[in-house]
């Protein structure tokens, strides 16, 4: 089908004389209007996320309202339609609660009760809301951390987690099969039930159950936090007073749920721009501690003292380290870990949770990338305990009664783990020298190039198949030892010349790991129009060399790799 065609069926029924009047205005400007119909919204890695707009390669009424259709007409083969029940949730993105009510209006229509919260709530509410409604699926409307211009929409089937196979390709086969002709936008409102309090309140309950970890005072600690205008500040400041903290500073230029996120270049705690007014209160307060949420709350960032009481940004990994080391030895300590338990991470993340995992005689299971695989191990092996999950990009969740990534439930668990230290004169970033001691120093980056539209999609997959077909022998002079590619599921060991089958589903990765340790991932984002590359680095630790020593050593090591593949 060639642009043209994609494009006339918006000029005429069932699309408005609104949506008329802006594909005719496009037209002025071929190279916009061909990136907003040259393809349909891809489900990625977080669900559909795209810029809000008019087409098809954009988030609007129709673009949602389709999906919805095909998902509404999936649940109806699948289930008995009285019995049928669907949550859906929302951010605080420009849109999102009129779309939310478009989207309910769509099951409805189709004869499907539907529960709504009545305002914005957290992400990881939603997947807690799934399982304590029992409902059949859940619906969050949000982009998490990408820029104000960008919506999206997530899909959660019966166990609280995102769509994941082959579940999410029968889903979208009939999204595919559904024309906009055929979408049931007139909603009933007799199967619409708002909801907000009692769920709230059965969230915060298995919050603090999970993370609450000890009853020391919380009298001395003092934190700042940001919401960065998103809708944390639904749950965690709550969270927060019931688990006993009483200094907790919300950073009030962020506090206000807003879309256009006003304050930041992007709502995304990763960065330490989006952070930076958190750190000023923080000196202002003195605090111990800051930390900031996503706007879906899914995704959080901390700021911890080091060894000099200055501000120290603690990467997804090193948070990931720290909270697990936590968890995995307290629970060592009471004699309550088995081979039965389980900690889970993916591909691209700090090896160090492997590590761990065979320290402590418990399982490790390694997955994709996104973190509805960690939420699928939890479902495919329930005769073994999970106790913790986490990614490189600033992801974590501890307990099983949410089934994503939770800002709400790992913030506390910083914060109690913070306090513990406090008592002890230490702090996060100390307790994660500790861990390096105990398990070698780690050092990883993150690199994300931006390719948008269609030529800059071309861009990333000539670039994955060039190192597909010719994989480099050696990288910044360091021998590759292994390629791991998850597209064609095989593992090649350069040392023996023997190939293995890698037992994962098949995702467009690559990964190579160098004789020295190092390792290097790349993939195309599931979410923006991005190609990432993960770097890691190693040593052992070296007690007669200072910690910024070190760090120096291994971030030059990783210079020496982005800069070899730069060139190339």
């Amino acid at each position: 089908m060639n642009i043209e065609d994609r494009i006339n069926p918006w000029l005429k029924t069932p699309f408005d004389e609104e949506i008329h009047s802006k594909v005719k205005a496009m037209q002025q400007y071929p190279k916009e209007l061909e990136d907003a119909f040259y393809k349909d919204l891809d489900f990625g890695t977080g669900g559909m996320r795209g810029i809000m707009g008019v087409g098809t390669n954009r988030i609007n009424k129709y673009t949602l309202g389709k999906s919805t259709q095909g998902l509404s007409r999936y649940l109806l083969k699948k289930y008995p339609a009285e019995t049928i029940k669907t949550v859906i949730a929302f951010d605080s993105r420009h849109h999102s609660k009129q779309l939310a009510k478009v989207v309910a209006d769509v099951f409805t229509a189709n004869g499907i009760q539907c529960f709504l919260f009545s305002d914005l709530r957290p992400t990881p509410e939603l997947s807690f809301a799934v399982r304590h409604l029992n409902t059949h699926c859940g619906i969050v409307i949000t982009a998490s951390h990408n820029p104000p211009e960008y919506n999206g929409y997530k899909v959660y089937g019966k166990d609280g987690g995102q769509l994941v196979p082959p579940q999410d390709s029968e889903i979208i086969k009939e999204i595919q099969k559904t024309s906009f002709k055929e979408i049931f936008f007139k909603g009933n409102d007799s199967l619409l039930n708002y909801i907000d309090n009692e769920i709230d309140e059965a969230y915060h309950k298995t919050v603090l159950a999970v993370a609450k970890m000890h009853e020391l005072s919380k009298d001395k600690f003092r934190l700042v936090f940001t919401p960065i205008h998103g809708t944390s500040i639904t749950a965690l400041p709550q969270v927060l007073k019931k688990a006993g903290y009483q200094n907790v500073y919300v950073v009030s230029e962020q506090e206000k749920p807003n879309g256009a996120f006003p304050t930041v270049v992007s709502p995304n705690p990763e960065t330490k721009e989006a952070l930076k007014m958190g750190i000023d209160l923080g000196n202002k307060k003195n605090a111990d501690l800051v930390i900031g949420t996503d706007p879906d709350a899914d995704r959080f960032g901390v700021v911890a003292r080091d060894l000099k009481n200055e501000w120290r940004f603690l990467n997804g990994n090193e948070v990931m380290i720290v909270l697990t080391e936590y968890l995995l030895s307290k629970k060592a300590a009471k004699g309550e870990l088995t081979p039965h338990h389980f900690i889970a991470s993916t591909i691209v993340s700090t090896p160090v949770i492997a590590k761990m995992a065979d320290h402590y005689n418990i399982q490790f299971k390694k997955c994709l990338t996104g973190f509805k695989w960690i939420a699928k191990l939890i479902k495919d092996f329930p005769e073994l305990k999970f106790i913790s999950g986490g990614e490189e990009s600033y992801g974590y969740l501890v307990g099983d009664t949410v089934r994503d990534k939770d800002a709400i439930s790992a913030s506390l668990l910083a914060c109690e783990i913070a306090v513990e230290a406090k008592e002890k004169n230490l702090t996060l970033h100390q307790l994660l020298l500790e861990s390096y001691k105990k398990y070698g120093v780690y050092k990883e980056r993150l690199i994300s190039i931006n390719k948008p539209g269609k030529s800059g999609k071309q861009e990333i997959n000539d670039l994955m198949e060039r190192y597909r077909d010719s994989p480099p022998a050696i990288i910044a002079g360091i021998k590759v030892s292994v390629l791991e590619d998850y597209q064609t599921s095989i593992l090649y060991d350069l040392t023996s010349k023997k190939e293995h089958k890698l037992l994962l589903p098949k995702e467009n990765v690559l990964l190579f790991k160098l004789e020295d340790g190092s390792q290097i991932a790349f993939r195309p984002s599931g979410t923006e129009p991005k190609i990432k590359y993960y770097f890691s680095v190693n040593e052992n630790y070296n007690h007669e060399l200072s910690w910024k020593e070190q760090e120096i050593i291994l971030e030059e090591r990783l210079d020496h790799l982005v800069n070899e593949l730069s060139n190339n």
